[in-house]
């Protein structure tokens, strides 16, 4: 895991009289979710961490653990989440019109190569990610 890939930000676990725990992520859009126990709730925070950054260069700064100020019952607690990884999970895919010169194109079919994923795995390479 490379450490500039991951992003740990504090969370606040909120019960909820009916059961189960809403939460508050404060520094990415003081966004909100939920989940029935405290395991979910955890899991719905890295998702919803993930999914408002996975289109991001850069991300929000995180609030020092310690400023965090909550009232019981509330429980503060930190999620991380590796975005490289949640990015390789979480992919829209996106169709992009390429030129190859036509001997590539023709080695390439002969070779029953996928395109795609040829040109998936370059960027990868080029871009280190």
């Amino acid at each position: 895991m490379n450490p500039q890939n991951v992003v740990v930000y504090p969370i606040v676990l909120h019960p909820e009289d009916a059961g189960g725990y809403s939460v508050e992520i404060p520094d990415v859009g003081n966004s909100w979710t939920q989940g029935d126990n405290a395991l979910e709730a955890l899991e719905m925070a890295q998702d919803l961490i993930g999914t408002m950054l996975v289109d991001e260069s850069t991300f929000p700064s995180a609030t020092p653990f310690e400023s965090l100020t909550v009232s019981s019952p509330a429980i503060k607690t930190l999620v991380e989440v590796d975005m490289l990884a949640f990015r390789k999970n979480h992919t829209h895919i996106v169709r992009k019109n390429v030129s190859i010169p036509e001997y590539l194109n023709e080695l390439g079919k002969k070779q029953g190569l996928n395109f795609s994923e040829v040109l998936t795995e370059a960027l990868h390479d080029k871009l280190n990610a």
